[in-house]
């Protein structure tokens, strides 16, 4: 799964969207749609939706095979999924 490494210090954002518009766009795209297959994933809980979350594990790891190439360090882990108490 892919996301930003977490930063201690708050960054405002303007700056967030100036460093994000930095990227290539197929990289914008992957993240996009890993963060959709994510959210995709916490939706599918029940057993009955084995399909929808096979499908979202696919378009994860497609997602985190482009970003990985591109920079290893935009690979997200479980942690970073939406819903999840910490």
């Amino acid at each position: 799964m892919i996301a930003f490494p977490r930063a201690t210090v708050p960054v405002p954002d303007a700056v967030a969207n100036l460093v994000g518009r930095q990227l290539p766009e197929p990289i914008r795209q992957a993240r996009r749609e890993s963060w959709e297959a994510c959210v995709n994933l916490t939706y599918c809980r029940h057993p009955r939706y084995e399909e929808g979350r096979q499908l979202a594990l696919a378009g994860i790891a497609a997602a985190t095979k482009t970003l990985a190439a591109h920079n290893p360090g935009l690979v997200h882990s479980w942690a970073d999924l939406p819903g999840l108490t910490r």
